[in-house]
């Protein structure tokens, strides 16, 4: 198992077991709170999982090998660092945010001097997509399964995916609070500003159907929705019928769609969509 050794860290309420080379180089830790296993060195894996497996009885992994080992178990079937259903709304926005994070020097400064900040945009965005995701997670009650921050390749990823019976979305979020909002074809112009939402919403929705469709092995179509949070006025181009374009409220609507999924295919495709490693070649 190339040297590898395992090394206990209890501190701060953490209860960690790191992995290392004989020299002392981490490759690998896991949490035993919460199951995480995070790989710092994709080569050494299938070694890293081979050498923590004695020290895993009890802890949330030690249940998922377990679930592994009987087919149709769902969260079973997958790592703790593979499963996406663990993500919060705007966990990939809430990542971006604590790279950009100013020191509080920068902060005063940009204070004293009435200046938005660098993060301004990425905190409405993470608000935007908090708002977006609790309405989604009202839909699980309805048969409706969601996901969110679903990572994808070049370091971008889709806000939120909803499964259910009405079909499958990407749905692409956006924060303007109190504007007047005119959405064509191709973009959206706010405030005299043009922006690319609508062929990004597009372009996402695609990569999303192939990921599924090779996952499942079976043909899923996948709707782009550009959502709108605390927007003024909506108006949008008769002409534009491939994006679905509504306010963040309006998602209860969905459970009124023509049913084209039944639970079990829900399942399926809602298993396929959880696993990180569906979306690696997206």
């Amino acid at each position: 198992m190339d040297g590898l050794r395992v090394s206990p860290w209890k501190r701060y309420g953490h209860d960690r077991l790191y992995v290392n080379l004989p020299g002392g180089e981490k490759v690998a830790w896991f949490d035993r709170g919460t199951g995480k296993l995070n790989v710092l060195v994709e080569e050494y894996r299938d070694a890293v999982v081979e050498v923590l497996a004695p020290y895993l009885t009890g802890t949330a992994a030690s249940a998922t090998s377990a679930a592994a080992a009987h087919p149709g178990h769902g969260r079973g079937a997958l790592r703790p660092e593979d499963d996406l259903a663990a993500n919060r709304p705007g966990s990939a926005v809430r990542a971006k945010l604590d790279e950009l994070a100013p020191g509080i020097v920068a902060r005063l400064v940009t204070m004293m001097l009435g200046r938005r900040s660098e993060t301004y945009g990425w905190r409405k965005g993470l608000a935007g997509e908090r708002r977006v995701g609790a309405e989604l997670e009202r839909l699980t009650r309805k048969g409706w399964r969601v996901l969110h921050s679903i990572p994808l390749p070049r370091d971008v990823d889709i806000d939120h995916v909803l499964i259910g019976p009405g079909g499958v979305f990407s749905v692409n979020t956006k924060h303007h609070r109190g504007s007047r909002i005119w959405v064509g074809d191709d973009s959206v112009k706010i405030g005299g500003q043009s922006y690319p939402y609508v062929r990004k919403s597009r372009a996402e929705a695609r990569r999303a159907s192939l990921a599924l469709t090779r996952a499942c092995g079976f043909a899923v179509d996948v709707r782009p929705v550009l959502a709108f949070v605390d927007a003024g006025t909506i108006t949008v181009t008769p002409s534009l019928r491939d994006v679905l374009v509504v306010r963040h409220r309006e998602f209860s609507s969905f459970t009124r769609l023509e049913e084209v999924w039944a639970p079990g295919e829900i399942g399926r495709i809602y298993d396929a969509a959880r696993n990180r490693r569906t979306w690696r070649n997206a």
